[in-house]
């Protein structure tokens, strides 16, 4: 890779294109729903750049390989979010710095405001602020736990009465306790 040349965002191949084979900027545009404004401004600017061919100069075509047009693609995505385009750029230079191989195997989220990678279904990345873990809590199975756990355990009428887990009914002892407090 030369000094300068733009390091690809994903490792994978390019799905049945030989690697000198790849898109011209107009369809790259149509596939990936962006203008060819926006598609050239994005290849000066360094965020999605061809790897196939670079212009060079007035008239050349850039050729863009599938890998290319997929970045493209999920950028506008996150742009319809709500993401900021200087934010797209941090999360691009994010995945690019950690070396994701398969962008297939990601899932990005977003807010609108701020970029997330699923990692797993237990873990959920931060990309704009340098890969800091973010907590998620299903409470589905958490109102499981705590339900079994509480099937186990006594609890207490309003009057102070308590009840047993087993049987629903109040415990001797604890009628006792509550006869001896409302005295």
């Amino acid at each position: 890779m030369e000094h300068g040349e733009q390091p690809p965002l994903f490792e994978a191949p390019d799905p049945g294109l030989p690697a000198d084979q790849g898109y011209r900027g107009p369809t790259a545009c149509s596939a990936a729903g962006i203008t060819y404004r926006q598609l050239d401004y994005w290849a000066r600017t360094g965020l999605v750049e061809p790897s196939v061919r670079t212009a060079h100069g007035s008239g050349s075509q850039r050729l863009y390989s599938f890998r290319d047009v997929l970045v493209l693609k999920v950028v506008k995505k996150l742009l319809d979010s709500g993401v900021s385009l200087q934010n797209v750029r941090q999360a691009v230079e994010y995945l690019r710095g950690r070396g994701t191989a398969d962008l297939a195997g990601i899932t990005l989220m977003s807010d609108g405001t701020t970029i997330y990678e699923c990692t797993s279904a237990d873990e959920v990345v931060d990309v704009l602020r340098g890969g800091q873990a973010v907590f998620g809590l299903a409470v589905a199975p958490v109102v499981r736990e705590l339900t079994g756990s509480l099937k186990s355990l006594p609890s207490e009428r309003l009057d102070g009465t308590a009840v047993t887990a087993e049987s629903g009914s109040s415990d001797e002892l604890a009628q006792r306790r509550s006869k001896r407090t409302a005295v």
